[in-house]
């Protein structure tokens, strides 16, 4: 029996034009980089969303992080979890976080090596490719 007619989906499809396999490439590409900058520091790329968020809105709650960075409940607790064992994030009245000084100091430290990271993959992506994320975050968000 010809196996085109007993399983004429696995024919027809081509997981080269698989929409999430190719933002999960990129994910892992772009993160590769950030790694190379970040692994003195002993922290992720996500621990460093989470941080920089903290640290723009002065308190805030889990839930609220993990809305703004679209990341699940428990990658946030996780995280979050690691980040207070360091002593970067404390928490206030049982739900709001905020970042220590011990945080502050490592941000300074850590800023420098994003920004090589960050431009590490500009040269790569090129403006086009900074715009062209920049729309297709907007689009799914929306």
């Amino acid at each position: 029996m010809n196996s085109n007619n007993k399983y004429p989906n696995i024919e027809k499809c081509n997981p080269s034009f698989c929409i999430s396999g190719k933002i999960m490439k990129c994910n892992r590409i772009v993160a590769k980089i950030f790694r190379k900058y970040l692994m003195p520091y002993n922290i992720t790329d996500s621990q460093l969303s989470i941080l920089f968020v903290i640290t723009k809105k002065k308190e805030i709650t889990s839930k609220k992080i993990s809305d703004m960075l679209c990341m699940d409940k428990s990658t946030i607790s996780r995280n979050l979890r690691r980040l207070i064992e360091k002593k970067y994030i404390s928490k206030k009245g049982g739900f709001y976080l905020s970042i220590t000084d011990h945080g502050k100091q490592l941000l300074e430290e850590v800023i420098p090596e994003w920004e090589k990271a960050m431009f590490e993959t500009r040269q790569i992506i090129g403006n086009e490719g900074e715009n062209s994320l920049n729309i297709l975050l907007t689009q799914l968000i929306n």
